[in-house]
C-alpha cells in the first residue's frame, strides 16, 4: 500500500486532437545553457512531442524523465521537450546531474500548464500550483495529433500504449 493519497484531480480543458495547440515562449533549457525560445520555433523544425510533469526534482518527474531515457525516447523522429513549473537553474541541474538527453522548458510560475488546461492546486499551498503529468504530440503546423492526461496524482500512463497512441513506434 502506497504511503501517500492518491488524489482525484477532476476534469480538464486541455487540447484535444485536431486543436492548434497553445503556442508560448519560455526559457527552454538543454545540457549547456538556455535561451528563450517559443513552441512554434520548434514545431517550424518538425514534431514535438511536449511533456508537463510536475516539479521537475519531484519522484514523479523522475520517474516520467529516468522511463523515456531508458526507452531510447530521444532517439525518434520527434523532438521531446519537457515543461515544469520550475526555474531554468533547476532544470539545468537536474539536467546535469541525471545526464538526460532532453530540453525542458522552465514555466516557474505555470502559466503554460494553465494555457493547456492541466494546472492544478497542490495541496495546503495557497497559491502554488503544477501541470499534472501529459503528454502531446504535435505536428509542425502546431496542431494537435494526439494526448494522454492524468487524470489523478499520481499517475502515469501505460508507457508501450502511449508510444503506440503518440506514433512513436
Amino acid at each position: 500500500m502506497p504511503d501517500f493519497d492518491v488524489v482525484e484531480l477532476g476534469p480538464t480543458d486541455h487540447p484535444e486532437a485536431g486543436d492548434e495547440a497553445p503556442d508560448f515562449t519560455r526559457p527552454l533549457v538543454n545540457d549547456e545553457f538556455w535561451e528563450d525560445r517559443s513552441l512554434s520555433e520548434l514545431t517550424d523544425e518538425g514534431r514535438v512531442i511536449l511533456i508537463f510533469t510536475p516539479m521537475i526534482a519531484s519522484y514523479a518527474a523522475k520517474y516520467v524523465w529516468d522511463e523515456l531515457t531508458e526507452r531510447g525516447w530521444n532517439e525518434g523522429d520527434a523532438r521531446i521537450v519537457g515543461v515544469s513549473a520550475s526555474t531554468p537553474y533547476a532544470h539545468s541541474s537536474v539536467i546535469a546531474d541525471n545526464d538526460y538527453p532532453f530540453e525542458l522548458f522552465a514555466d516557474p510560475a505555470n502559466g503554460v500548464a494553465e494555457r493547456y488546461g492541466i494546472a492544478h492546486d497542490l495541496d495546503g499551498m495557497a497559491g502554488v500550483s503544477e501541470p499534472r503529468t501529459a503528454f502531446f504530440a504535435i505536428d509542425s503546423d502546431g496542431v494537435v495529433e494526439a494526448s494522454w492526461v492524468a487524470t489523478e496524482w499520481p499517475e502515469f500512463p501505460e508507457y508501450d500504449d502511449l508510444e503506440e497512441q503518440l506514433d512513436l513506434v
